[in-house]
């Protein structure tokens, strides 16, 4: 029963001597950030062109629910247990140490491969803007090795430049990424506006060419199902925000607040853009990396298309912050708990920031981003971070039962129908997807194991403390 001990209160949650400073408006933002960039400026066309067709539109919506079910499971518990470490601090609560870590690994693969593979989306954008000004960057600094450079030198950079930014606090880390995000949302504005006059509505038909869900002779999975497997990508970050916990002034009703807000106002914006992309141009044509701007560049509005392109790179930019910082609170959370070691819970005196995690973190991502070309490794992104929605939702149900009288700011509402339908539905999204993504899935687990057996097991805070006799002369 020891690998199920769990911390029984909210007062196991101790502060970590980090700064509080955000107010719900921030952590809206700090999801807006995240959620907005790689789902609508790139995974849109893609999906629409290989596996949905105009019916990608259903396929943002039955990811937008399944993450609102979990989104509400995730303010219940933001609200009622607190702390940075986001659904790995919620699982310990609920399923115990085991399971806790379990999560926790995998939150820090979905958030390491995500800046990494954000990053690279970044650099190729970022080059594309250089040469349209007579800039142009050598093969050999903008690619990894396996793609025919030497290394992927802007991709690196930009990590390297977020973690100085991160290094100096979250507040100002704060401020830039809502600078950013107005950029990105001024960008999606203009795409609505100039596209709204273009609608061809023969272009919606037909609406599901893919159908709801289907293979190709190679045995990939297709349709409107696996394109919302493909495009919950698009989501993944909102559950950033709780990782701001302890840096909210007010969290028991700020973060709940900001996930529900930044998630619902975001899937609105996926939704309308996705119309308006298949409504435009036929959705065969947007296998493209930068479907949006493509679009425009189709319809013949290229000073459109390049005011697209410029906030491109400011979204990538905010996804990568905020991703980043997530991942730092998280690591910070699990080392303070001593599953990994306490070297990476200091906190800078002055900055009030996890300086070591963050360097470490930043180093780690910026080398893999740089000779690393991701591709489908970002499904492991998807895959991990559903697995923790599972476990989020999992674990309302069972602390309403466990502990009835935890103070609950937040409650999700009708209990436990909401949580069971977040856990079931995301449980199905994990099931469309690609056998060699489940594999990727087992095998980091199976290293998780190990590690946790060999280290985090006897230097837990609650692991059994060996008790010193007294030798009588």
């Amino acid at each position: 029963m020891q690998l199920f001990r769990t911390k029984l209160s909210a007062h196991d949650f101790t502060e970590g001597g980090l700064k509080r400073c955000l107010s719900a408006f921030d952590l809206t933002l700090l999801g807006i950030g995240a959620i907005i960039g790689t789902g609508i400026f790139v995974l849109t066309g893609i999906v629409a062109a290989t596996l949905a067709g105009p019916g990608v539109i259903l396929s943002f919506v039955l990811a937008g629910i399944a993450c609102a079910f979990a989104a509400l499971a995730y303010a219940e518990l933001a609200s009622a247990i607190g702390g940075c470490g986001s659904a790995y601090g919620y699982s310990y609560a609920a399923f115990g140490e085991l399971i806790a870590w379990l999560v926790g690994w995998n939150l820090i693969l979905e958030y390491g491969i995500a800046v990494a593979a954000v990053a690279n989306g970044w650099a190729g954008y970022f080059g594309d803007a250089l040469a349209a000004i007579g800039i142009e960057l050598p093969k050999a600094l903008t690619h990894a090795p396996a793609s025919g450079g030497v290394v992927n030198l802007p991709a690196a950079l930009i990590i390297l430049i977020l973690m100085g930014l991160l290094i100096l606090g979250v507040k100002e880390s704060a401020r830039l990424n809502a600078a950013m995000v107005g950029i990105k949302l001024l960008t999606i504005a203009v795409f609505v506006a100039v596209a709204a006059f273009h609608v061809d509505p023969e272009l919606w038909r037909p609406f599901l060419p893919f159908g709801w869900f289907d293979h190709t002779p190679e045995g990939k999975p297709v349709g409107v199902l696996a394109g919302a497997s493909i495009v919950f990508f698009a989501y993944v970050g909102f559950d950033a925000v709780s990782t701001a916990a302890e840096e909210a002034i007010n969290p028991k009703r700020d973060v709940p607040l900001g996930i529900v807000a930044s998630l619902g106002f975001c899937t609105l914006v996926y939704m309308l853009v996705a119309a308006l992309l298949t409504g435009v141009v036929p959705y065969s044509e947007l296998n493209v990396s930068s479907p949006v701007a493509h679009a425009l560049h189709l319809l013949g509005i290229h000073w459109a298309s390049a005011l697209v392109a410029a906030g491109v790179i400011a979204g990538l930019t905010t996804v990568m912050l905020v991703l980043y910082y997530g991942l730092t609170r998280i690591v910070f959370a699990m080392s303070r708990d001593g599953l990994i070691s306490p070297w990476f819970a200091h906190v800078h005196a002055r900055t009030r920031t996890p300086v070591r995690v963050i360097v470490l973190s930043g180093l780690s991502m910026a080398t893999i981003a740089s000779l690393v070309p991701l591709g489908e490794l970002a499904e492991l992104v998807n895959i991990g971070t559903l697995f923790a929605f599972v476990l989020v939702c999992g674990g309302v149900v069972v602390l309403r039962i466990t502990q009835p009288d935890l103070h609950r700011p937040f409650k999700t509402p009708l209990n436990p129908v909401f949580p069971l339908l977040g856990a079931l539905s995301c449980g199905a999204l994990m099931a469309f997807l690609p056998k060699l993504t489940w594999y990727r899935f087992l095998l980091w687990v199976a290293v998780g194991l190990v590690i946790y057996f060999a280290y985090s097991y006897r230097h837990s805070n609650l692991a059994p403390k060996p008790v010193k006799v007294r030798r009588l002369r």
